[in-house]
């Protein structure tokens, strides 16, 4: 055993020889710089994400996270001023950040029966959840926490409808989620056909019967009048787009007392020429007029409808902006996929808005008499750093076997980025009935 000792201590004395002074500088070096990458990584993909989720490396518990966090978020709301509250009007509440908060999402997804099952990641076998955890905070003050009976409350007798492609319907569902949270009994909440809300196409109407008012979607993803080719249209001219004539529904829901328009996601020449979709004015159909063009006329005929045929004074008027795709490594069907991503992009905004975003801000700056009819609702920056929040693999549920191969990195997980979007819409309207509560109004009867 003595033996076996002896020789064991010699052999650790020859490697410390062995080991010089250069050789551990190095080592100490190399450590310290990957210690230095490693916490650098962590504020790159935001604080918040790690300490305040209670991550042990850190020694906090989630406990003292959430601690942290509910002090450090009532300091923050101490030194802002409300949206709400006077001079809130100057807060430019599309200006902010993403921070985790313990206390979202809003709603479960379990617990609304009102869901796509292609929204419905978790259930869809989403292994993390982190994506539900972020709350949008504007820089110069805070929003209104939603409050689902307030809401419905000022909503009674009253309807709300969203018109617009499947991101507003993405939208819509959200919204119906949101305000359901506050109904003990969902069975009195319905379509007032009968229609099931999973793969119909058209138009749904969901009434909350406790305060007789609704909650509508009408599918339009263009905006405007879509259409069989007119007689003697030139060859290869299978449908037109009526830029100078809206959509067929707007009968349906011009007498509403909240609309929330979105277009752009189908202006595209896969969408539309290489389909054989063309752009029609009068009767002339254009065959070299690019999609571009073609979304800024169909947005100046939205704005003279609105102000012609629309009654602001009793109906607020939105106009929620493209909301942008994060996939990577190719489009939706040939290859392109974003379900590794699991957080936000904490990075800058990029240079150059989205085109649609553009048009619609260079049409309102060039005709600012129509801004008095119409609220630009500009998400795209903000939704632009949730590239975490799409629906990716997850868009597979329970009777969604015949959905096509691929990832789905447009569509948004319920809940997530589009109750966001509705939060800003729920400020919009609350200080939208403020400023007309003292003038009396005649607010529509809600679909029965």
């Amino acid at each position: 055993m003595t033996k076996n000792t002896t020789t064991t201590h010699l052999y650790f004395s020859k490697k410390l020889k062995q080991f010089n002074f250069l050789e551990r500088f190095l080592a100490f070096l190399g450590f310290t710089l990957v210690t230095c990458l490693f916490i650098a990584c962590f504020f790159y993909l935001n604080y918040q994400a790690v300490t305040f989720h209670g991550f042990p490396w850190f020694g906090l518990s989630d406990a003292a996270s959430s601690a942290l966090q509910t002090e450090a978020t009532a300091l923050n709301a101490n030194q802002r001023l409300g949206f709400l509250d006077e001079g809130g009007d100057s807060c430019d509440i599309y200006d902010g950040k993403w921070v985790w908060d313990d206390n979202y999402p809003l709603y479960q997804s379990p617990d609304c029966p009102f869901i796509d099952s292609g929204f419905r990641c978790l259930e869809n076998g989403r292994p993390d959840s982190f994506y539900t955890k972020w709350r949008w905070q504007p820089k110069g003050c805070n929003l209104p926490r939603f409050n689902a009976t307030k809401m419905l409350e000022k909503l009674r007798n009253r309807r709300l409808a969203f018109i617009g492609d499947s991101i507003g319907r993405n939208q819509w569902e959200s919204m119906l989620c949101m305000l359901s949270s506050a109904i003990p009994s969902k069975d009195s909440i319905y379509e007032v056909n009968g229609s099931p809300i999973t793969k119909h196409k058209g138009s749904l109407v969901f009434r909350f019967a406790d305060y007789n008012c609704t909650v509508e979607y009408y599918r339009a993803p263009f905006l405007v009048a879509q259409g069989s080719a007119p007689r003697g249209a030139p060859k290869g001219v299978r449908m037109t787009l009526r830029l100078d004539r809206m959509t067929r529904t707007h009968q349906q829901w011009v007498d509403a007392d909240v609309l929330v328009f979105n277009s752009g996601h189908w202006w595209s020449p896969k969408k539309t020429t290489n389909r054989g979709c063309y752009f029609q004015e009068g009767t002339e159909v254009y065959l070299k007029m690019d999609p571009a063009t073609a979304f800024r006329k169909s947005f100046e005929t939205l704005l003279d409808f609105v102000h012609s045929q629309v009654n602001t004074n009793k109906t607020q008027v939105f106009f929620r902006t493209y909301a942008p795709e994060h996939f990577r490594g190719g489009a939706w069907n040939n290859g392109g996929h974003c379900h590794h991503i699991k957080l936000p992009y904490f990075g800058p905004f990029p240079d150059k808005t989205e085109k649609p975003v553009e048009i619609v801000c260079d049409v309102l700056s060039k005709r600012p008499e129509r801004l008095q009819v119409m609220d630009m609702m500009n998400v795209t920056p903000m939704t632009y750093q949730r590239q975490d929040g799409h629906t990716s693999l997850y868009h597979f549920g329970r009777g969604n076997e015949s959905e096509p191969s691929g990832e789905d990195c447009s569509h948004w997980c319920l809940p997530g980025v589009p109750d966001s979007w509705n939060e800003l819409l729920y400020a919009h309207f609350l200080k939208w009935e403020s400023v007309h509560s003292s003038s009396p109004t005649v607010h529509s009867q809600a679909t029965l």
